[in-house]
């Protein structure tokens, strides 16, 4: 049995993430950590109460970070679903994870359908020259763009080194009118509205012709096959991946 800790366990995510785990016949919740009526106020605390093999942290940016680095140093294997790690974060993390030969799973999005939806964005980038990125999500997701739409670009500007090809020079009458400019000049909106869970819209142009791709979650459940697949990958692994694509056959 896989001994599960669920960080921000009273969270929208973590409710989820708990149910599934207990529903898992290869799993064991051995600890519901939140700071918010939790079993358990910190992974320290839980740590010293338990045996954890594998914690999920479903939290907020501001925690994540010196989550995973206890983590890492503790002998803990983490799947990481909160967005918000800085490049450099995450960079530091994967080395900390090979030196200490324990596993990081990082997955901006663990659902299938939204890793689907990266792949075939990076697979169009070949063959367009002009791409925008629009996420969607709910008005209390904390950072922008979401983990989501910067994996997103990462992917497409392997393909392609520019994506604003033929554009005029622009001039913003009001400031952010364009959204923030990522990796390979790729354009990102972020909207932030109640009702959404999380959408995102990959929009393709060339002489002619409009391309879109895009991906609906309409509930928090369509995560969960995700998330069991990245407990079961880092319990049995020890490696780093960013991901989840990396671990999908």
């Amino acid at each position: 049995m896989i001994k599960v800790a669920v960080c921000g366990a009273n969270g929208k995510m973590g409710q989820e993430v708990v149910k599934a785990v207990n529903s898992a016949n290869d799993m064991e919740l051995v600890a519901k950590i939140d700071i918010i009526n939790g079993e358990f106020e910190s992974i320290k605390e839980a740590k010293e109460a338990q045996v954890i093999d594998v914690l999920i942290d479903f939290t907020q940016p501001a925690s994540i970070y010196e989550n995973a680095l206890f983590c890492l140093n503790n002998g803990i294997k983490i799947v990481i679903g909160t967005t918000g790690l800085t490049d450099e974060q995450i960079s530091n993390l994967k080395k900390l994870s090979q030196e200490n030969s324990v596993s990081c799973l990082i997955a901006p999005n663990f659902s299938t359908g939204a890793v689907l939806m990266m792949k075939f964005a990076q697979m169009a980038s070949k063959y367009f020259d002009n791409a925008e990125i629009i996420e969607l999500h709910h008005n209390q997701k904390k950072d922008a763009p979401s983990g989501t739409a910067i994996k997103t670009a990462q992917l497409m500007s392997e393909s392609n080194e520019d994506f604003t090809k033929g554009n005029c020079i622009e001039t913003e009458t009001i400031a952010g009118s364009r959204g923030g400019t990522s990796y390979n000049n790729i354009h990102i909106h972020s909207i932030r509205m109640p009702g959404y869970i999380a959408s995102q819209e990959v929009l393709f142009g060339a002489s002619g012709q409009i391309m879109s791709i895009r991906h609906d979650s309409m509930n928090r459940e369509c995560y969960m096959a995700g998330v069991l697949l990245a407990t079961r990958y880092v319990a049995e692994n020890n490696e780093f991946i960013y991901g989840l694509d990396n671990i999908m056959n």
